[in-house]
């Protein structure tokens, strides 16, 4: 469903992405994970038209992003984009928000007026509903955007870390579970930037590893698990593959804290 395929782009001087390809099957989940400043979110942006690349090329669905207006707008209409830090407008209510975003990508108005509430109410966002967004916590206009992507029934949803931004235990249970419920039916392509191997163990099908913007490894975890030496969790496999030097770098501290 998407295809990227050997995308490198630099901010000035300074490589962000280096030669990327990366192929995600449709219907599945994949989870990008890496180190601060590995290029996850460039490479999401990218993935999601926000960036053109310096080199390479994204392909959804077969289509070239940017190749021609014809093939964006088809591509637009099938791709929702939620990134790291939303907008959302401060004077309208979350409801009137998230009716929009599903209007925006063609949700028949009566299948959104069931929808809307309900996404609103899994996040705990129903009593707040009428209200103004200039009215919501960080948290609470995190839950918002991400209910307002979920509403596009987009079948491609790229999410740039969909569980930070003060996204509380329920929040995180709720969108855990969306995603699960997706993976189960395989009725969307969802692609996640997070560093949170726990919740990534929990909903990925797929995990690609990057750093310094290389993928180091992309594959199932249980393949990673493999390739990894039959370490166990998740985290271990990512310290063991993108962050060599933190566990000698945690035991050095910790005993010349003791000395």
């Amino acid at each position: 469903m998407i295809n990227v395929v050997n995308v490198t782009h630099h901010y000035g001087v300074r490589p962000v992405l280096r030669h990327v390809n990366l192929l995600v099957p449709r219907g599945e989940v994949v989870a990008l994970m890496g180190p601060n400043g590995s290029g996850k979110s460039t490479l999401m942006s990218i993935m999601a038209g926000m960036l053109a690349p310096v080199r390479g090329h994204v392909e959804i669905d077969g289509r070239i992003r940017r190749s021609s207006p014809e093939n964006e707008l088809a591509i637009r209409r099938q791709v929702v984009y939620s990134p790291a830090e939303p907008w959302a407008p401060a004077a309208r209510t979350g409801l009137q928000w998230v009716l929009a975003a599903g209007r925006v990508y063609g949700v028949d108005d009566e299948r959104l007026m069931d929808h809307a509430p309900q996404l609103l109410s899994l996040f705990n966002l129903e009593t707040k509903a009428d209200e103004p967004i200039s009215s919501y916590s960080t948290g609470q206009r995190k839950k918002l955007a991400l209910a307002a992507a979920l509403a596009s029934e987009a079948p491609v949803m790229l999410m740039d870390e969909p569980f930070a931004g003060g996204l509380d235990p329920s929040g995180i249970h709720a969108l855990k579970s969306l995603f699960l419920h997706h993976r189960q039916k395989r009725d969307a392509t969802i692609v996640i930037a997070t560093p949170v191997p726990e919740l990534v163990e929990e909903v990925a099908d797929r995990v690609a590893i990057l750093r310094d913007g290389r993928v180091l490894a992309y594959d199932t975890i249980d393949a990673l698990r493999a390739r990894s030496g039959g370490v166990g969790r998740l985290d271990r496999i990512y310290e063991e593959l993108a962050s060599p030097d933190t566990s000698r770098n945690i035991d050095k501290y910790f005993k010349e804290m003791k000395a």
